[in-house]
């Protein structure tokens, strides 16, 4: 026995010495260790011996079973720590080499807006609802306190998709969707952003679409001071906080009275320049009292309950905020110019 054990000491010293890496270590265990192994094949006829000599036998084949993991475990150990050592080497980072720029993609500058406005409305206490594009003529003109023949309509050319669907013109269709809904009739505070589609010849300054940001307020003894409040705090977030707002007297059919809403000029604070044409101001949107027509049409006592609401373009804005000259420029996917929009403090988005 003793004989057969030195015999499997020789094999295995001669084997062991050859090994090079991890992969025929893991072939020596298992020429040696595995349930078919040299140590299994050594006690394979174990019950054929007497007791003594199966006594004797799991002696040694254990003592040389522990003698050979030992030696097996601290040669893995060698060649693990060898190889991290080579991985290392061969992988190490030069720290004091510049960067890899990783190109990353960013907001929209129209997204942007749209978010900074949302944030802006959430933070006073708004929901942010949204709707259909392709809207029925009911709600897009209809209960907005435009008949079919009134010649407002015909300022907002529309696609007409059948004689009662079209892509929507604005988006106070989701307004009127939002106060019929409200069955209990509650007060609420909304804004409504989105696309919108008119039948316009495109140019710098207009488009076939445009994204619109739609807010109506509708409570008790709501006033023009609560409009243009909240117009002065979407102004100043917007452009600065020393910007002023200025009402101008207009018509829209869904409010009465109707308003022009101007902020002061950005780049002169009002003096006049080439930006607001001398003026001083700059004009940003419409907005007025929700007419009692469109509250009674969608279920409103208008003895208890007034409003207002408002509307600007998303475009607009983003033309003044950051000095946008041609509206195209937003649809045509151009990185060149989208990238200058995709910045962070800090460095680039």
């Amino acid at each position: 026995m003793l004989e057969k054990q030195e015999e499997i000491r020789k094999e295995f010293e001669k084997d062991i010495s050859s090994i090079k890496n991890s992969n025929d270590l893991n072939e020596l265990k298992v020429k040696y260790l595995g349930k078919k192994g040299i140590i299994t094949e050594l006690t394979k006829n174990m019950q054929e011996l007497s007791v003594e000599e199966r006594k004797e036998l799991g002696r040694v084949s254990n003592e040389l079973k522990t003698t050979l993991a030992e030696e097996i475990s601290k040669l893995e150990n060698e060649l693990k720590d060898k190889e991290l050592n080579e991985k290392l080497a061969s992988e190490k980072i030069d720290i004091t080499m510049p960067s890899t720029k990783i190109n990353v993609g960013g907001l929209h500058p129209l997204t942007k807006i749209t978010d900074e406005l949302e944030e802006l409305f959430i933070s006073m206490g708004y929901d942010v609802v949204s709707g259909p594009e392709v809207e029925i003529d009911k709600y897009n003109f209809e209960m907005l306190n435009l008949p079919k023949d009134h010649p407002a309509r015909d300022a907002q050319d529309s696609f007409y998709i059948t004689d009662e669907e079209l892509l929507r013109t604005q988006t106070s269709a989701v307004q009127v969707r939002s106060m019929l809904k409200n069955q209990e009739k509650k007060p609420f505070k909304i804004v409504c952003p989105g696309k919108t589609y008119r039948r316009d010849a495109d140019d710098a300054t207009h488009s076939h679409q445009f994204m619109q940001m739609e807010g109506l307020v509708v409570g008790e003894n709501i006033t023009l001071a609560d409009l243009k409040g909240t117009l002065e705090e979407m102004a100043r977030k917007m452009f600065g906080q020393e910007r002023n707002v200025r009402f101008r007297p207009s018509f829209f059919p869904f409010t009465e009275p109707s308003y022009e809403v101007d902020v002061s000029c950005m780049k002169c604070g009002g003096s006049g320049c080439n930006v607001c044409k001398g003026t001083g101001w700059i004009e940003i949107l419409g907005s007025g009292m929700v007419h009692p027509n469109v509250l009674e049409g969608c279920g409103f006592d208008t003895n208890k309950y007034t409003g207002f609401a408002f509307g600007v373009g998303i475009e607009r804005i983003a033309m003044l905020k950051y000095g946008i000259t041609d509206i195209r420029d937003f649809y045509t996917n151009d990185l060149r110019f989208l990238k200058n929009y995709n910045r962070v403090e800090g460095g680039d988005k």
